[in-house]
């Protein structure tokens, strides 16, 4: 039986080593600060249509769920939705 570790894990579902690094990068951004993570949730999910578009499914799926740990982080009360 094969270990996988967290960051290949990560690699795998969301496309980046550290999800929670990714968080931090959110929390981090002026997007965030100015406007809210809402607006970064929306801001994926236009990136995975435009990845569809170009027939990139994979990276789409990656982005899609890169968008739902954010969701995931305001449902939880760690990130604030709106500004």
């Amino acid at each position: 039986m094969q270990v996988i570790s967290q960051p290949q894990t990560n690699l795998s579902m969301y496309g980046v080593a550290d999800i929670n690094a990714f968080i931090q990068s959110i929390k981090d951004s002026y997007t965030y600060k100015a406007i809210g993570a809402n607006m970064i949730v929306a801001g994926l999910m236009s990136d995975a249509q435009e990845l569809i578009s170009m027939g990139d499914s994979e990276r789409a799926r990656k982005t899609l769920n890169r968008a739902k740990a954010v969701l995931f982080e305001i449902i939880d009360g760690n990130l604030v939705g709106n500004q």
